[in-house]
């Protein structure tokens, strides 16, 4: 197994098309072609920078929001309300009608044109294409479960599409990750350059980003089948892999449009600041003696009463899970500006949307050793995954005596209990950047272990929220569509 690392700089941003006006931007975007619905005329080049910010503002919006209230890193700000149906757990379909649109139409529809395109020499965006298909269809069938699959994406205008299971889009994935290499094999005379928000055109880091996604894939399954994920893993580090070591991102700018997704979102509601610091992770934070809670939230501002003069809290104050109702006079922490939480601040947006993290690659080679999949030093990969996150908040220094002094770093015991600590850790990282990524692993895995139902929970019983609801525009417009499934009904791999 080999680790390669990158330098990730964007030089400019076409985020705005779609961050900003959902589909519309897409369409907008797209009108700069003859025909943008005749693969014989769609240009890839043109094309490549739409799927990339069309699945940015899913995992960086949309699941962004989810991810991390469901996730237990934020909860519904006391004195506003626009998040309270998700930490009550009462989603209806039409939460999704917009990001189910930006993940078929936005990513996937334009993904398709680009491979399908008869424009010569555009083997390697065609690769691209195809890696991002495969992520794209990764996020949705972990949001969703079966989902249209086979017939979707096509130029035939099926408003039908058959609904296939989680297993088969599962299959799909690898199979549009390994049509994604051999292409990026290919040698093409106009190379990919500026066009491509995430590598600039890099070749080997979209090699390793496709590894990297094929790794995460493969562990998803491990507890439903973990046969087809050992052979999976053994033969990706027979093949001597490359994977990430470095964050796969888009960047933002200040300028109008070009904002992080959330920080966009946040400004078109009057830049009221709806989330707030959970308790949950918070309080983990606290017994781990974590520095990086610093980083991750804002402290509190306020006024001495004596002296009428503003001060600063010097911990971060949080709410416990759902529980904004209780709280309505509290003074409670904002996510921090890094994340791209806070609606106050301008340097929000500008926070970047993860595809993925450095300390994630690490997390999951560390996970493939512990199973017993892949090769290398797990205890190793497992250090270097927390000191790569201590890094990325700017608390580089602090990360061996956290490693040797924290009670979630030991790193000791059987399989189960390493894979605990690896899964763990890997959550405390991923807080307010990769929120719907780190409930999911919670959803696999079951850890962090200390998560708690929401205090606002509608759900009843000790039920949580394990899957997102169907979009309402399937159930108008597809014949084809299976049907509501309540949202604490595990998806396929989830058996835990």
């Amino acid at each position: 197994m080999k680790t390669i690392k990158f330098n990730n700089t964007k030089k400019f941003l076409v985020v705005a098309l779609v961050a900003t006006m959902g589909l519309t931007g897409c369409n907008k975007f797209l009108d700069i072609n003859e025909n943008p619905n005749n693969p014989e005329s769609a240009t890839p080049s043109l094309l490549l920078p739409t799927v990339e910010a069309s699945i940015s503002q899913v995992v960086g919006n949309s699941f962004q929001v989810f991810g991390n209230i469901w996730g237990q890193y934020w909860t519904q700000n006391p004195t506003s309300s626009q998040y309270r149906v998700i930490d009550q757990y009462r989603i209806t379909n039409t939460s999704m009608d917009r990001v189910w649109g930006n993940i078929y139409r936005g990513t996937l529809n334009n993904a398709e044109l680009i491979i399908n395109s008869k424009v010569a020499d555009n083997e390697n965006y065609k690769g691209i294409a195809h890696i991002l298909k495969a992520y794209a269809y990764q996020v949705a069938t972990d949001a969703f479960g079966d989902i249209p699959l086979s017939e979707a994406s096509k130029a035939d205008g099926n408003l039908s599409p058959k609904y296939e299971a989680q297993e088969v889009v599962y299959d799909s994935i690898f199979n549009y990750i390994d049509k994604g290499l051999s292409l990026l094999a290919v040698k093409q005379a106009i190379p990919v350059a500026s066009q491509d928000m995430i590598f600039n055109g890099d070749l080997e880091k979209w090699k390793a980003f496709a590894n990297t996604l094929k790794l995460r894939a493969y562990l998803r399954l491990s507890n439903v089948n973990a046969t087809k994920a050992a052979a999976g893993i053994k033969a990706l580090y027979a093949s001597n892999a490359i994977f990430l070591n470095q964050d796969a991102t888009i960047t933002y700018t200040t300028t109008g449009g070009n904002e992080n997704p959330f920080y966009n979102e946040m400004v078109g509601l009057g830049k009221t600041q709806n989330v707030v610091a959970s308790g949950t992770v918070v309080q983990a934070f606290v017994k781990n003696n974590d520095p990086r809670r610093f980083a991750f939230y804002d402290k509190v501002e306020y006024t001495d009463p004596e002296t009428n003069e503003p001060k600063i809290q010097d911990t971060i104050a949080y709410i416990a899970q759902g529980t904004y109702s209780s709280n309505s006079k509290k003074l409670v922490s904002t996510p921090s500006p890094m994340v791209g939480g806070n609606a106050m601040s301008q340097t929000s947006a500008v926070a970047p949307v993860k595809l993925f993290s450095a300390s994630e690659s690490l997390f999951l080679q560390a996970e493939a050793v512990v199973r017993g999949w892949g090769t290398g030093d797990a205890q190793s990969l497992y250090s270097a995954g927390i000191t790569e996150s201590f890094k990325a908040t700017g608390n580089a220094a602090d990360a061996a005596k956290y490693i040797a002094d924290a009670p979630d770093a030991k790193f000791t015991g059987d399989v189960e209990a390493k894979v605990k600590a690896i899964i763990t850790q890997k959550y405390y990282a991923m807080c307010g950047f990769q929120g719907f990524e780190a409930w999911t692993e919670w959803r696999r895995t079951g850890y962090p272990s200390f998560f708690v139902k929401s205090a606002a929970s509608t759900l009843g019983e000790d039920r949580m929220p394990l899957r997102m609801p169907y979009a309402l525009s399937e159930a108008t417009t597809n014949s084809n569509y299976p049907g509501n499934v309540v949202i604490y009904t595990p998806v396929w791999w989830d058996v835990k």
